[in-house]
């Protein structure tokens, strides 16, 4: 039995190890009280002011530290999201895409804000806002399960999630909100090197399920976001079918041959 559950452990070495770590930081700063967390989120945050002093360890201990969100609620989702993305997409491509993800969302972001400081759109204070946590990573490794949903429904899963992270995006108004969106299309992205879909069993339905809803919870993290992109997602996954559905051939009757109506 243990010999058993070792052996399937192993096909989920990123997920069980990553997990742990993120289950072992956050009891570890619950435990030690409000300063040290705040002073943990501050020094780990990949905001503009830790970026331009050359804290760029933030990139990656970003990923460790939860800052908002029961920690019994988002860490099952997480664990379920990444152990079906792993067993659908092997370890290293999973680990590709939540570091994509992850640091590739994060510096787009970190550009758009100092260039918004920089022309006086935003004000300076934004710079020091902090910015950590796993929701950049979880969606681009959401994004890279693309690669494993069958080819006909590609079209519709594609369109329902590229239209729920823009919506929300928008009517979030939040810089967080644009970073979800990126991280989403960037590992989506990096699908295109993944090659062809793969099987699905019952478990990995279930898996598939459980994934989908903590995706649009992140996305949509408010009553107004979830039913604006809830609507917005439903048209965008139609419109994706109506224009993925093969258009059919009309045929026309064969001419009557001259020699049989002579």
């Amino acid at each position: 039995m243990i010999h058993a559950i070792l052996s399937r452990l192993a096909r989920v070495q990123f997920t069980v190890s990553y997990v742990a770590t993120l289950a072992a930081v956050s009891i570890a700063i619950l435990t030690l009280g409000p300063q040290v967390h705040e002073r943990v989120i501050r020094h780990a945050s990949t905001n503009l002011h830790n970026l331009a002093h050359g804290h760029l360890g933030t990139l990656w201990n970003s990923a460790f530290v939860i800052d908002e969100g029961p920690l019994y609620f988002w860490l099952p989702c997480l664990a379920c999201l990444l152990a079906l993305a792993e067993l659908q997409l092997r370890s290293l491509r999973l680990t590709m895409a939540f570091v994509v993800g992850h640091v590739g969302a994060t510096l787009v972001v970190a550009a758009v804000l100092a260039a918004s400081i920089e022309l006086g759109w935003l004000p300076v204070s934004m710079s020091r806002v902090s910015d950590v946590g796993m929701s950049y990573g979880a969606l681009a490794v959401f994004g890279a399960l693309t690669a494993t949903i069958p080819r006909n429904w590609r079209p519709v899963w594609i369109g329902w999630w590229i239209t729920v992270a823009l919506a929300t995006a928008v009517t979030g108004g939040d810089f967080t909100d644009a970073g979800h969106a990126i991280a989403l299309v960037l590992g989506m992205v990096v699908t295109i090197r993944f090659g062809r879909s793969t099987s699905w069993t019952s478990v990995r339905c279930a898996l598939l399920i459980v994934s989908s809803g903590f995706g649009f919870l992140l996305l949509a993290h408010t009553q107004w976001t979830s039913l604006i992109g809830g609507a917005v997602g439903a048209l965008g996954a139609l419109a994706a079918y109506r224009y993925a559905r093969p258009t059919p051939v009309r045929t026309e009757a064969p001419l009557p041959d001259a020699i049989t109506v002579l």
